[in-house]
């Protein structure tokens, strides 16, 4: 027989021999090289059931499925598994692996044992730090040997606003070269910039209606992020102008209003048990329309709740059946990001991936396989880990080509002041207007007022090499402990340094700290580093096994508790007292924010900036 060609990528032209192949296996007329035995099979076409069942494979793919002994055809190796029950394997229809903090070929080690085999990577984290090699990127480790299927889609917020620069900038020539690269990007990347969609005079209309239909012309889907978004005119604008999708709904209500206007809905396991019990209750009888997704977790919380397993076991919790929580991230996410020919369900065609289940009300998971082999056995990855040699472009990202210093973070008032009115931004600040308070001065600078809950937070370009940076005053976060500074370079979603601290030498300290490890977190007191977490590749994650990294993690947590931590309630219900790691998602720029601090920029030479209306104001005056 002729070798066939190796399916780890998908392309169309080998696809076709290889279902060529998969159809004389099906008929019996080539053997197959293994047939799985299981005492039940779920069809999640229709939500079946089926007893006994054999699936017989050809290499990574499946060529047939039905009763056992009925398979016409010779098989080299047979398994029994007649006492477990098969499901497709997972998928994540929405997730930022980033978030994990680890490398693909390490977040496969952590996920695949929980299920997870495939996984539409919404990809604005890293084409934000290095766009041109976003797509080299996310097959690096598929094609290193990975079992998990990485299917991205380029980020839309690339930048994430028309204030913001640094390393991506995609529109339309980017979007199509992406599509037509590889049957590998499913669409595009959730649609943040709504202001910029609706409105012809904001500056990033034309580069992301660009992407749009880039994504149209490819046949492409087109994700949303309705953050916010509640107004029935709103919701019918955003189904109008082609987005596909919401995973940012709150409440039932905002639920039903999204699902009716054709929007497919994307559960979050933070909001998805007071949904599904409110849809249930409502009489919600078709869940078709409907998948369970993480969008962002790390690795310590993975460790600690799973994966994709977590999120069904919390919609079964909220009384879902679990056959239609399976469905729900198996055959719906596939159907939506139209995947269907490669996953999504144990049927001819489609990757041998199967979760083998000794109880299915628990989700108690005895097996995973991926590519028709078996990868784990409970929670041990059976595999050995792609060694990858990720270059310069992946590893050198944080450019700052000289040592910050306190002068750097210091914002100098008015000649003859004793004080100055301040803007002060809290976490999650989602309104129209910023906080004005007077703020003393202090040789000529103005200052901070932890009586008051007042700190300094800046954020510091790392593309240029000018280490340019833009700082004022947020309230209610930060340490109280003097000469104390927090550094990370994940800060959403353009990912510059952000840094908060009680004194500006702690704060240059902590972004030279973070420069010289290349990324991660940076917690500096009285001169030193007290704890550091490296993200060596993008600034955003750790080439290491995600116990290895969680270690590290704990490490630093352990030293935030010997600080005092300002905290003041806000409008999200995540904003937690404590080390304020939730920062990272505070420097968001996407609706429903307003009233932002970005990188300093021609358009925001101090880096504050309204983004929904491009106002800027001073910091003090």
């Amino acid at each position: 027989m002729t070798a066939l060609p190796d399916d780890l990528l998908i392309n169309a032209a080998d696809e076709v021999r290889i279902r060529q192949n998969l159809a004389l296996v099906a008929l019996g007329k080539r053997p197959a090289d293994r047939a799985l035995r299981v005492g039940r099979l779920l069809d999640v076409h229709g939500r079946n059931w089926h007893e006994d069942q054999e699936i017989v494979m050809a290499g990574r793919r499946i060529a047939w499925v039905g009763p056992t002994g009925a398979y016409p055809g010779q098989v080299g190796n047979r398994i029994d598994a007649r006492h477990l029950s098969a499901v497709p394997g997972f998928g994540e229809v929405h997730k930022h692996i980033e978030s994990s903090h680890l490398t693909p070929e390490y977040e496969a080690a952590l996920v695949l044992p929980h299920g997870n085999t495939w996984t539409c990577e919404a990809s604005h984290e890293f084409s934000n730090v290095d766009g041109p090699h976003n797509l080299d990127f996310w097959l690096t480790a598929r094609l290193a040997g990975s079992p998990m299927k990485i299917f991205p889609l380029p980020g839309s917020a690339v930048p994430p606003t028309a204030y913001e620069w640094g390393g991506g900038h995609f529109g339309y020539a980017e979007q199509q070269g992406f599509l037509k690269a590889h049957l590998m990007v499913a669409g595009l990347d959730e649609v943040m910039d709504w202001p910029a969609v609706w409105n012809p005079e904001n500056p990033s209309y034309d580069r992301l209606w660009g992407m749009i239909r880039a994504t149209f012309e490819q046949r492409g889907v087109v994700e949303g992020h309705a953050a916010g978004m509640r107004a029935i005119d709103d919701v019918n604008a955003f189904a109008a102008a082609g987005m596909a999708s919401d995973h940012e709904a709150w409440t039932v209500q905002e639920v039903q209003d999204k699902l009716r206007r054709g929007l497919f809905i994307e559960l979050r396991p933070h909001s998805a048990p007071d949904i599904i019990k409110g849809l249930i209750a409502a009489g919600q009888a078709d869940w078709s329309q409907f998948a369970l997704c993480t969008d962002d977790r790390s690795c310590s919380d993975t460790l600690k709740l799973g994966a994709t397993d977590h999120n069904i076991r919390v919609a079964i919790a909220a009384g879902l059946p679990p056959e239609i929580a399976l469905q729900m991230v198996t055959i719906n996410p596939a159907r939506h990001m139209r995947l269907t020919p490669w996953v999504g369900a144990i049927a001819p065609g489609r990757f041998a991936d199967i979760v083998l289940l000794d109880d299915v009300p628990s989700l108690s998971i005895a097996e995973v396989w991926a590519d028709g082999e078996p990868i784990s056995v409970r929670a041990a990855f059976g595999q050995t880990v792609p060694v990858i040699d990720w270059p310069d472009w992946a590893t050198r990202t944080v450019k700052i080509d000289r040592d910050l210093t306190a002068q750097d973070f210091a914002i100098p008032a008015a000649p003859g002041r004793e004080t100055m009115s301040a803007a002060v931004l809290r976490p999650f600040h989602w309104s129209d207007e910023f906080i004005t308070m007077d703020l003393a001065v202090k040789d000529g600078m103005v200052q901070r007022d932890a009586s008051r809950n007042v700190t300094k937070f800046a954020i510091v370009d790392r593309f240029s090499g000018a280490g340019k940076t833009s700082k004022m005053f947020w309230l209610g976060t930060g340490p109280k402990t003097p000469d104390v500074a927090l550094a990370c370079s994940m800060g959403h979603d353009k990912h510059n340094i952000w840094v908060v601290g009680s004194s500006d030498a702690a704060m240059a300290r902590a972004v030279n700290t973070l420069r010289d490890m290349q990324g991660g977190w940076a917690l500096v007191q009285d001169g030193k580093a007290l704890a550091t977490v490296r993200y060596e590749v993008g600034g955003l994650m750790s080439q290491r096994p995600a116990a290895d990294l969680d270690a590290e993690m704990q490490a630093l947590y352990a030293q935030a508790e010997g600080i005092e931590w300002m905290y003041e309630p806000t409008f999200s219900p995540r904003w937690w007292p404590g080390f304020p790691e939730r920062l990272a998602f505070a420097t968001l720029t996407c609706a429903p924010w307003r009233w932002v601090l970005v990188a300093p920029s021609p358009s925001a030479p101090e880096g504050f900036v309204n983004v929904a209306t491009g106002q800027t104001h001073p910091v003090v005056w």
